[in-house]
Formats: structure tokens, sequence, C-alpha cells
């Protein structure tokens, strides 16, 4: 990046749907204070993605944007090119726009769970249940592709890929399944009394509970877990990962 271009006040955002709160925009205001950078970071909060369009055309300097719930996979028939990685995931996290207003869409998700889960694994953490179906646990699925650990879906209706219904869990699927991963919003705040469905009964201390939440920092999810000796993860180190990875794409000359 040249000199000129270095002193300029870039414009970065978060879009997603009801994010009054969010984790980027605390960190990127944060990072740009410490660094001593002009730039800024918004919330664009849409109730549609094809708001986003408008948004695009409409603010100066705009350079990079992160994507968040529900819009990882609606977004990108918007975008102009997809790196590698993204179009073999299926979904987008991240989106570098390019002097000439070209979209490009990255998954940065991938990246962050898979450096946040890898110190705790051991030699039987050998198949998972990814709760969810949405954008971020694709990126999650392919994370553990890479990892070649096992996987399989768990959802409240049948569709393509899923393997079990919350329904038809039992003890025993979950004694062979070591890793728990829940890519649902369920016990998000406020809303922390709430956590998925699933047999906690027989959760041992081999197993993983990861949980992509990170407000509040420890959900009933990863609370139940934790009462059955289970290693628990959030999705702190997670977020902070794939933030710090955008930062990266973003300021790509």
């Amino acid at each position: 990046m040249d000199n000129a271009q270095d002193k300029s006040k870039f414009k970065f955002g978060l879009v997603g749907r009801d994010i009054s709160y969010s984790f980027s925009r605390g960190y990127f205001a944060d990072k740009f204070k410490d660094d001593n950078l002009p730039h800024s970071y918004v919330n664009f909060d849409l109730q549609s993605i094809d708001e986003l369009e408008d948004i695009i055309k409409n603010t100066s300097n705009l350079k990079g944007l992160n994507v968040t719930i529900p819009y990882k996979e609606e977004v990108m028939p918007i975008l102009d090119s997809l790196n590698k990685k993204a179009e073999k995931i299926g979904a987008v996290n991240t989106i570098r726009i390019t002097s000439n207003k070209k979209l490009i869409g990255y998954n940065t998700d991938f990246y962050g769970f898979k450096n946040s889960i890898e110190p705790h694994l051991k030699k039987h953490h050998k198949r998972a249940l990814i709760l969810g179906t949405g954008g971020a646990s694709k990126a999650i699925a392919y994370a553990l592709k890479k990892l070649k650990i096992e996987y399989n879906y768990v959802s409240r209706s049948k569709k393509k890929g899923v393997t079990y219904l919350y329904s038809e869990l039992t003890d025993e699927i979950i004694l062979a399944h070591s890793i728990i991963i829940n890519c649902t919003p369920i016990g998000t705040f406020p809303k922390v009394n709430k956590c998925p469905d699933i047999p906690y009964g027989a959760i041992t201390k081999k197993h993983i509970l990861f949980d992509l939440i990170y407000n509040p920092e420890k959900t009933k999810f990863l609370n139940t877990g934790e009462q059955k000796g289970a290693t628990i993860i959030n999705g702190l180190k997670m977020l902070k990962l794939q933030a710090e990875k955008s930062w990266e794409i973003w300021n790509k000359s």
C-alpha cells in the first residue's frame, strides 16, 4: 500500500441483522485507537441482504466488511468473486472491497475455529457433532475435515446433509462423538437460560464442548458440560483470530 493511501481514513463494518451489540465493532474500535489509525468501524443492521448494494454504492472509503448471522450464505450471489476456501466452504464472513468497488468474499471463521480447537485435541477426539446448519457451521465442517475429524450435523428438521434430529439424539450418540460444537444462537444474551436440547447426562471428561457464542462468556451449554468435567471453549478466541485474519485480507495491497 502506498503512503498516500496509508493516511486515508477508511471505513469498515459488520453486516448482519439485530446486531446492536457486536464483538467486531468493539474489537476494531480498540484496535484503531491502540494503533493510532484514523479508520472507523460501523454496524450495518439490515432487514434484507438486498440493502447491501446501496450501502456499498453510497458509503465512501468503504474498504472491508465482516458478515454475520443470517447473511453468510445470502451475501454470496452479490459478490464479484470468491476466494477458493470460501467457495469450498459455501459461506462468507469477510468481504474485501477493491479500489474499483469489486467485492471479493473470504471465510476467516474456518481459520479462527481451527486454531482455537487444535490445542485441545487429543487422540480420542475422532468424531464431532455440529449443532445447527447455518453459514458458520459450514466453516466448522470444513475445519474438521482438514483436522481429519468425522462429523455429523444435528438439526431441528430433516434436510440434506443432516444425520440426526435433536429428538433422535441418544446417550450412545453423545458418547460416540467426543466433540460437540454449538453453531446455533441458542443461549446468546439475553436468553442465557436456554441451551441446545441434547442428552447432557452422557457427556464425560473426554468431551470437548465448543460454543461459537461469546456473550455470555459461559453459556448454559458450556456450563452444563463443565459440570460433567468436559473441556469447554467459547467463541472469543475464534472471533479474535478471524478478526485479525480479516484485517490482513483488507490490507492486501
